[in-house]
């Protein structure tokens, strides 16, 4: 056999061999993994197992679980998801800190542009809220109340790199002014004590705000979104923060689905292909709904979409992260 025959057929069997791998994705009675790098039952959590039921169907009936690799601001997750075997069977469902990390880590066990990404799943808005004895009652009082009260007001967050934190950071910084920020651990918490009139507002996610608004036990004053909200009900008449004076504001929260570096092409576009078919799902799109967020339909549900999307988020968030001063490690 001739050398140049030997790797006329050596290449060919490889891309046989990848062509048979994808094929075969995923085999049957295989497992996929959906990490989680945040606890079992907070918002990220809920989105991935909603997502996992929706996946199932297009990946031909595969079996899909959630591993919550919770912990330091959601890098021991990521980190799992970025050791995994880039072979499809084990993913990564995570939130903005995809992009909010290289910031608030001077060391991090991952490279966030080595990722496969998959395609953007959600966009979950967040409101500034207050507490239900707050004298204001619409955003412009609020901004005259916190110009008033300078040196006063305190604004609490979930903890260094949570959403409420990076919303109320980007708030701060939009309103030219610093806050006393109390930190919690946990978004319960810091919301019992806003309830409570202990601290005095928020920014945080529609997730997490709603059924206290729908309840009256906290005000709502602003959507972060450029557009105003129709879902949930409760939202529909407040204004964006663009629209209330501070403009360009846009901050929401949102997921993506990403696999290990490395994993072959022809199964990221089997896991994108799948992913495009569930965020269609109206099962899907009505839990998504009922939580407050906002299911993907544009373009970023395409992996090279969400690649870019990401990469200005990481370009926009860097900036007020370090401007802060704040880091996580």
């Amino acid at each position: 056999m001739s050398p140049l025959f030997k790797l006329t057929f050596a290449a060919g069997a490889a891309v046989l061999a990848l062509g048979a791998q994808a094929q075969a994705f995923p085999a049957p009675g295989k497992t996929i993994t959906l990490i989680v790098p945040f606890s079992a039952g907070g918002p990220t959590d809920k989105v991935a197992r909603d997502l996992a039921e929706a996946l199932r169907k297009p990946l031909g009936g595969a079996t899909i679980v959630i591993d919550n690799a919770a912990g330091a601001g959601s890098t021991i997750g990521t980190a799992k998801a970025f050791r995994a075997p880039p072979d499809g069977y084990t993913l990564l469902v995570t939130h903005v800190g995809m992009a909010t990390t290289p910031a608030l880590y001077r060391k991090l066990p991952y490279v966030v542009d080595e990722f496969e990404f998959a395609g953007l799943i959600n966009e979950v808005p967040m409101v500034v809220v207050g507490k239900p004895t707050l004298e204001a009652n619409n955003f412009k009082e609020l901004t005259a109340w916190i110009a008033q009260n300078k040196g006063k007001v305190n604004m609490a967050n979930a903890g260094l790199g949570s959403a409420s934190h990076l919303c109320g950071l980007m708030l701060q910084q939009a309103l030219k002014t610093e806050m006393t920020t109390v930190p919690y651990k946990g978004t319960a918490p810091a919301m019992t004590d806003l309830m409570g009139g202990q601290v005095d507002f928020m920014c945080d996610q529609t997730t997490n705000t709603t059924s206290q608004v729908e309840g009256k036990k906290i005000k709502a004053y602003a959507v972060s979104t450029p557009k105003r909200l129709t879902q949930p009900a409760v939202y529909k008449d407040l204004p964006t923060l663009d629209e209330a004076g501070l403009k360009g504001f846009n901050v929401s929260i949102w997921h993506g689905l990403y696999a290990p570096k490395g994993t072959p092409a022809a199964i990221v576009k089997t896991l994108n292909d799948a992913l495009k078919v569930a965020l269609k799902d109206p099962d899907f799109i009505k839990k998504e709904e009922g939580l407050g967020a906002i299911v993907v339909n544009d373009a970023r549900a395409n992996s090279a979409e969400h690649k870019k999307f990401v990469q200005a988020e990481v370009a926009k968030w860097g900036p007020v992260i370090k401007a802060a001063g704040q880091y996580a490690d």
